[in-house]
């Protein structure tokens, strides 16, 4: 199973080879969030199973839609949460299939409406409740609503409308058709091969809080299916690249899970153009997650930190220091001191201008190697890639169109059926006589 995070539009991986896996016999999945109509659909409310998988898909979504700056008072967060949280189970547990999606959600949020100056007013959403109350009063959506409805006529109108502004890029019609339902089967992933594309823009970071929540729930639901349905291990390794990780959104927890997954056949390649990317992102949890990578490949660079840092790992070498010392007097006199001593092995003005073609890899228990850079036109499968020939190119509008139109210069298969009815009676004549 390969599973990978690129942010190149054009030219990427995915177009690259995807004509290839499919001849190897991978399932292709691809989401992208630069061209909604060039995307399969996303529904993170497919992979609700139960109440601590609704915690986890709020808590993935308020993370990664927080916005700039420093949070401030933590009661508007929590209270959102509540909402969030309720209104999500209600629809889980109560709402058909077809309607559990982030669409209905707003529209729910939209009935909502708030009187500050009578609080026994009920809107739609009350008065669904409510009945559910009767029915099921232990229900844990219900317990979370009535906590939400403590709040005052004024408050709750306040985190009403944050989280109206919260979930706004779901008011956009694109994004409502992509995760209307689902067809990238994240949870299959680990039983059958699979090659999973998740294409953002790497310039714009509005839509990037759905791809850190297929993160999120990709890495809970692989886990739990090792855990639960194969003993702690999948039967097939699952492979995460991602590429220009920093851009991504945080994923919640993934110190601890990058820490765990590989005892889980899977493991997690992070692509970052400087350390201080990843500071920036997971702060003090940044050195947990660098501590927890076996390998780690630089390929050069300039950033003042990665290179104290790279330094640093790469640690001492033993020199021979020679000291001559020469006296001018009417006798001369001259001194020789020998001794040895440490010097880094490559300092940081040494890494900064290495050669392009060089690159340095740091592996676990094994001393650095300083090495060249590989060349990928020697590559056995070098000659699948469109690079090699536009011919491999991969055209994604006829995986998501049926009734896709080939062009003058694409080459197809063709094959021919016999459908007339002599034909068929031949056939079935030739059944029954066998």
């Amino acid at each position: 199973v390969f599973y990978l995070d690129e942010t190149l539009p054009k030219g990427s991986i995915g177009v690259e080879c995807g004509e290839a896996l499919l001849k190897h016999g991978y399932n292709l999945k691809f989401f992208n969030t630069i061209n909604f109509s060039k995307s399969m659909r996303y529904n993170p409310m497919a992979y609700i199973h139960s109440e601590k998988d609704v915690l986890k898909l709020v808590t993935a979504l308020m993370t990664n839609t927080k916005g700039e700056g420093q949070g401030g008072d933590p009661f508007w967060d929590k209270a959102e949460r509540l909402l969030l949280v309720s209104l999500i189970a209600y629809l889980h547990y109560e709402a058909p299939v077809e309607e559990q999606n982030f669409a209905t959600l707003l529209e729910m949020l939209n009935t909502m409406q708030v009187s500050e100056d009578d609080e026994t007013y009920q809107n739609p959403v009350d008065l669904l409740f409510e009945d559910l109350g009767k029915k099921k009063p232990k229900s844990f959506a219900v317990r979370q609503y009535k906590l939400y409805k403590l709040a005052a006529g004024k408050t709750a109108k306040s985190i009403l409308i944050s989280c109206g502004a919260r979930l706004a890029p779901f008011d956009i019609q694109e994004v409502r058709d992509a995760t209307m339902y689902d067809e990238l089967e994240l949870d299959k992933l680990g039983d059958r091969k699979t090659a999973l594309f998740l294409i953002m823009s790497d310039t714009d970071s509005t839509f990037n809080f759905l791809i850190s929540m297929i993160y999120t729930q990709l890495f809970n639901l692989l886990c739990d299916k090792a855990d639960d349905k194969y003993g702690g291990r999948l039967p097939v390794h699952v492979r995460v690249i991602c590429d220009e990780f920093a851009n991504i959104g945080q994923i919640p927890q993934f110190d601890k899970l990058i820490a765990t997954i590989r005892s889980r056949e899977i493991s997690a390649s992070i692509i970052l153009q400087s350390q201080s990317q990843l500071k920036a992102m997971y702060k003090d949890s940044a050195d947990t997650i660098l501590g927890n990578c076996d390998t780690m490949l630089f390929l050069g660079g300039k950033e003042k930190t990665t290179l104290k840092e790279m330094s640093e790992l790469l640690g001492k070498e033993t020199i021979d220091l020679y000291n001559t010392s020469e006296t001018r007097s009417n006798q001369k006199s001259f001194g020789l001191n020998y001794q040895k001593t440490g010097k880094q092995l490559m300092t940081e003005d040494e890494i900064a201008v290495m050669d392009g073609g060089k690159c340095i890899l740091q592996i676990r228990g094994v001393r650095p190697f300083y090495s060249d850079k590989y060349d990928i036109t020697k590559h056995p499968n070098y000659r699948l890639l469109a690079d090699y020939s536009e011919k491999n190119r991969f055209q994604v509008e006829k995986e998501l169109d049926p009734k896709y139109t080939p062009k003058p210069d694409d080459e197809v298969e063709v094959m021919e059926m016999d459908l007339s009815g002599d034909g068929n009676e031949q056939e079935n004549n030739e059944e029954r006589n066998n």
